[in-house]
């Protein structure tokens, strides 16, 4: 009997689909034990069931089973006898409600790949698995020769936990002005003490092999402006407030130094993360989970964690038994499970706080400094955002120690790429010229988003789309099962809706790369969730197209969208410029700014009185 480092036994001792006696392994289900083929399951080439695990593969964690070719007597529990590892798919059983399900053939998934952190079933599941993801490991999975594999495999640990990131020579070797040339041409504004230069390919971060090809196999073949500066001041540790155009690459730029963090990490325990990244919303924490999946392939030892609402909460905790190194979670999520001390932030690292303006105000920020309360003081913070408030800014502030502050553009503005389009519609007339926008063959590139701003609204529109235009229409928000959430956006990226009907559920942070136009229907309540909005039509440097409706309904923003759409050179409808309520925010504009008057988001005492146990600039004084 033996237990492959590749695979670890996700269920307890104590779970109650084990027996307290097993009879003997029936020849099919064991493991031949000869030298020979001491690490070798065969069966037909053709089936691509033979699998040959290298000494550098079977690493054994805990709950696994005991490798062992020859047990000692009194090494065996005289009343239990341990089970192997299931070599075909046949022997295992089908999951119950709620259990991990095999990526392969959807039976139990008893186990983890290490190579991929995807739920597998059996050795044979995990076979076909590793062929099907086509990671170049081929060579080393069906080697005969053991020793290769391990010093393969010891080189690959050495190259991860000696890993510092240090500046390369091409790097050194420019001059002050020509890096000040390459940020000017790429609009990256730097503010912080001892910023380092950005990086021109992700190869002068000297990466780990797997890494890299992990990059080029994402697409990832050079970085975007933000990546450029953010990444290697991230590796070096620094604390990083980021603002980024939507669709810009800040989820990479933040991932990689994670992913870095947690690599040099040896000393990961069960359901003690390293590193902790926390997103508003399910559907944008599950998009960074598969992204942090494709960059993890074949890295030792590195699995992540999803722990967001709406779905099971057993199988989440489940898996933070396996020792992960990286959670990704919404706040309510992981503040319950803290509570049930399922999991501990004793050893966390790095936190990140994705679309940090909303993280940051009223309704999530009570949370975040609660999750704060857990995590050790000395620790990075990585903040990104499209736009970051002045008053969001300052509390951000206050939760780094001596950040690096990095802009690519212009602050709080819509993404360059999306072509905005603002009409002016009264209430009765929206349905119509909808469904005129619809019809038009020069506007009309499904899938098409539209954006509501109640989830009632989004059920009628998706009716009378369907009624009037016959198009394949689906509505989604927060009423609909999670389950129904996760269908419709991978309906949506896989082309199967023509149009989908949201409320902001899909305003941030989503790459839907394949969605060319974007009709806010209502106009959204601040000019912040617009530019999410109409960024999710122009995502990795495509062009879009955001078309939004407005009337005097929205007369509160009339100066701000004339603010952030007119310097784009959008025709704006005359009604809005000669609206008496435009006239009337401009003067009041004007007053203030004669009397140098300051914005101010939120009350200052409640700001000040929440954040000063927080502030770290405090703490170190």
């Amino acid at each position: 009997m033996f237990m492959p480092r590749s695979l670890k036994l996700k269920r307890g001792p104590e779970s109650h689909h084990q027996n307290p006696k097993r009879s003997k392994p029936t020849p099919e289900d064991t493991v031949s034990t000869s030298p020979s083929d001491l690490d070798t399951v065969s069966t037909s080439p053709p089936d691509l069931d033979t699998v040959s695990t290298s000494p550098s593969d079977l690493s054994p964690p805990d709950e696994t089973v005991d490798i062992e070719t020859e047990e000692e007597p009194d090494q065996i529990e005289s009343d239990e006898e341990e089970e192997p590892v299931k070599s075909f798919k046949k022997n295992q059983r089908w999951p119950e409600p709620g259990e991990p399900v095999c990526v392969m053939c959807g039976r139990y998934g008893e186990y983890i790949c290490d190579k991929t952190d995807n739920d597998v079933c059996s050795l044979e599941c995990k076979a076909r698995h590793l062929a099907q993801m086509c990671l170049g490991f081929g060579e080393k999975l069906f080697s005969k020769d053991p020793q290769k594999g391990s010093k393969t495999s010891d080189a690959a640990n050495t190259d991860t936990e000696s890993y510092s990131y240090k500046e390369d020579a091409f790097i050194s070797e420019l001059t002050e002005e020509q890096v000040k040339r390459v940020q000017t041409d790429l609009a990256i504004v730097t503010a912080g003490s001892e910023v380092c230069r950005p990086i021109i390919e992700f190869e002068h971060c000297n990466f780990p092999t797997a890494l890299r090809l992990n990059l080029k196999k994402a697409g990832y073949e050079a970085p975007t402006p933000v990546q450029m500066q953010m990444v290697p001041v991230g590796l070096t540790g620094r604390d990083v407030i980021a603002t980024a155009d939507t669709g810009s690459g800040k989820t990479v730029a933040f991932l990689l130094p994670v992913v870095m963090h947690a690599l040099q990490s040896q000393t990961a325990s069960p359901a003690c993360p390293t590193c902790l990244i926390l997103t508003p919303t399910r559907e944008l924490a599950i998009q960074i989970e598969q992204q942090t999946k494709e960059l993890v392939m074949g890295l030792p030892n590195m699995r992540t964690a999803l722990l967001v609402g709406g779905m099971p909460l057993p199988p989440q905790l489940h898996r933070l038994k396996q020792k992960i190194k990286i959670v990704i979670a919404t706040p309510g999520r992981i503040i319950e499970i803290v509570k049930q001390k399922a999991v501990r932030l004793d050893d966390v690292r790095a936190v990140v706080v994705d679309e940090a303006d909303t993280m940051l105000k009223m309704g999530f920020q009570q949370q975040v400094l609660e999750i704060l309360e857990h995590v050790p003081e000395e620790h990075q913070t990585l903040l990104t955002s499209a736009t970051i408030p002045t008053g969001t800014e300052q509390l951000a502030a206050r939760l780094t120690r001596d950040p690096v502050s990095i802009t690519i553009g212009q602050k709080n503005q819509p993404c360059a790429n999306v072509r905005q389009i603002v009409l002016w519609v009264e209430e009765p007339s929206k349905k119509k010229k909808l469904f005129e926008i619809l019809n038009d063959s020069k506007l009309y590139q499904p899938p098409v988003v539209v954006f509501v701003d109640c989830k009632l609204g989004a059920d009628l529109l998706c009716e009378a789309v369907q009624k009037v235009m016959g198009l394949n229409v689906v509505a989604i928000h927060s009423d609909k099962t999670q389950w129904e959430r996760n269908k419709i956006v991978k309906g949506l990226l896989e082309g199967q809706f023509e149009v989908v009907v949201s409320t902001g559920i899909l305003g941030r942070g989503l790459d839907l790369v394949n969605v060319k136009l974007v009709v806010n229907f209502d106009m959204p309540a601040n000019m912040d969730e617009y530019v999410h909005q109409i960024g999710r039509a122009g995502r990795l440097g495509h062009r879009g197209t955001a078309i939004t409706f407005m009337n005097n309904n929205s007369k509160r923003l009339f100066m701000d969208i004339v603010n952030r759409v007119k310097p784009t050179g959008s025709l704006l409808p005359p009604q809005l410029l000669n609206s008496p309520h435009l006239f009337e925010q401009q003067r009041r504009a004007k007053q203030r700014s004669h009397r140098g008057e300051e914005d101010i988001i939120g009350t200052k005492s409640n700001l000040i009185d929440i954040i000063r146990k927080h502030d770290k600039r405090s703490a170190r004084k």
